[in-house]
């Protein structure tokens, strides 16, 4: 075969790769599947807290930094959460987070997901304004998490 004939080969590869990777729908861990994006896909439901333990490592008074806002505060915390764990249903509308998943498996129910969300560790999800959830450890280990937010109200116990 000639070199000529071998690199064509080589090239068109290359470009057929490119194109599937350009236009294809990226998928990322711990998202919503594409098309099952939807409105109130799940309902408000009322769990209380269970097998949850949330402790704030450390705040800014966010007023007292250059950025100058006023009346918010950002929070650093610890979430584990045990086996049959539930985080209850809570809202991101005035209340942006990111939350890291450290150890084990996590299943989120988002109002704006038909499907259950998977997350596992070395997961980041960003919470923000249209996220309403509740999340349950179904698996047999420990979950933990840690979760960056911007609190406006620091009498807001909503994990």
């Amino acid at each position: 075969m000639s070199s000529h004939l071998t690199m064509s080969r080589v090239v068109w590869t290359g470009v057929a790769v490119l194109g599937a990777l350009t236009f294809a729908t990226p998928v990322f861990a711990g998202e919503c599947p594409v098309g099952k994006t939807k409105p109130n896909a799940q309902p408000m439901v009322d769990y209380k807290p269970v097998g949850v333990t949330d402790v704030t490592l450390g705040t800014i008074d966010l007023g007292k930094q250059p950025a100058r806002i006023e009346g918010r505060e950002l929070r650093f915390r610890k979430l584990t959460i045990e086996p049959g764990g539930i985080v209850p249903w809570h809202s991101h509308d005035d209340r942006p987070a990111l939350i890291f998943v450290q150890q084990g498996e996590i299943v989120e129910y988002a109002s704006n997901c038909v499907d259950p969300i998977v997350h596992k560790a070395g997961d980041i999800r960003p919470e923000v304004h249209g996220t309403s959830h509740w999340w349950k450890n179904l698996g047999k280990e420990t979950v933990i998490l840690y979760v960056g937010d911007v609190r406006k109200d620091p009498n807001d116990r909503h994990m």
